[in-house]
């Protein structure tokens, strides 16, 4: 079984933020993958998508399932992280007040990721944009 979908995520646009992630969601559930998967899955698809809308220029999620991974794939244009190790400590967010009000932005987007995907890694460039691979063992 092989299977790949790319879905676009727009910046900014907070009416269709999670849209992505239900959708691969749905998918899983049709394929029958275990829900224990799907959960760690879905929280990391969100985080990515909501990461994606609040502090990009726009980007993708890409989506793939092999025999023994489940493969997400974040990538943005948009300003880049100056430091990784700083945006990975859980609270740190450079989220505007207005995504905080509306409940988004308290910086445990990429720690949930982390401890939720089997293997995780992000590379940033500063003006660039953020790739961020996460895989999750079937």
């Amino acid at each position: 079984m092989m299977i790949k979908d790319t879905y676009p995520v727009a910046a900014g646009d907070m009416t269709v933020a999670g849209d992505v992630s239900a959708r691969i969601k749905r998918q899983m559930k049709r394929l029958g993958i275990p829900s224990d998967i799907m959960r760690r899955v879905s929280v990391c698809t969100y985080e990515a998508e909501i990461n994606l809308v609040i502090h990009s220029m726009g980007g993708e999620i890409e989506f793939e399932i092999t025999a023994e991974d489940i493969i997400v794939r974040s990538r943005d244009v948009g300003p880049g992280i100056p430091d990784i190790s700083k945006a990975m400590t859980e609270g740190w967010s450079t989220a505007s007040n207005e995504v905080r009000n509306m409940g988004f932005g308290a910086g445990m987007g990429l720690p949930n990721m982390k401890r939720n995907a089997d293997e995780f890694s992000i590379e940033s460039t500063v003006g660039v944009g953020t790739n961020i691979v996460m895989t999750f063992h079937i």
